[in-house]
């Protein structure tokens, strides 16, 4: 049987607005046309997995909890709209202000691919066939480090990172334009191997 292909997501400044170690449930707003674009890759058969890096929990800024109710609200909001996320990772560390257990180098924290490889792993992925969209160029990283098609979001941190992209991975304005790349790339491909 065939492996699955998956969408992988950073969170904040992709799917939500940014805002600095979101801790609140209330600071929680999706970006707009997120919903329409997810429900575009949900059409197209692609799972989507959420990959967030969340220092905030190991610096000590919020815990699991805080966290759990956010994406809690995330969860609720998508589903207002019909839409599942398929699975959520998150990082809780960070090598030099993680305190105590959480205070490590790791193979989960963005760039590293940890996350997309744990996934790809827990749901049979064929992560060459599946694309990372996030904001930062961590998040690029850790998809071109896991072998997928790479692209980045102007939203968030996109604006400023998108300068420093490697040449082959592009920028779009918001989700809903990565989207439509890829649902563009995918019917190329198609085509090809007719």
């Amino acid at each position: 049987m065939e492996q699955r292909r998956a969408v992988f997501l950073d969170r904040d400044g992709t799917i939500n607005e940014e805002v600095q170690y979101l801790c609140r449930v209330e600071e929680f707003r999706l970006i707009p046309g997120v919903p329409y674009a997810l429900q575009r890759l949900k059409d197209a058969g692609f799972l989507l997995i959420v990959v967030t890096n969340q220092s905030g929990v190991g610096r000590g800024l919020y815990d699991e909890a805080a966290l759990q109710a956010i994406h809690d609200r995330m969860h609720e909001e998508l589903g207002d709209f019909g839409i599942t996320i398929d699975a959520c990772y998150f990082c809780p560390h960070h090598p030099e202000y993680g305190l105590g257990d959480y205070r490590q180098e790791c193979s989960c924290r963005k760039p590293s691919p940890g996350m997309l490889e744990q996934a790809a792993r827990d749901l049979d992925i064929d992560l060459s066939r599946s694309y990372m969209i996030g904001d930062k160029l961590a998040d690029i990283e850790a998809g071109l480090n896991a072998g997928c098609t790479a692209l980045m979001v102007r939203t968030g941190y996109g604006a400023a990172d998108s300068a420093r992209l490697p040449a082959r991975v592009k920028a779009y304005d918001d989700l809903q334009a990565a989207v439509e790349a890829i649902i563009v790339a995918e019917a190329k491909g198609k085509r090809r191997k007719r």
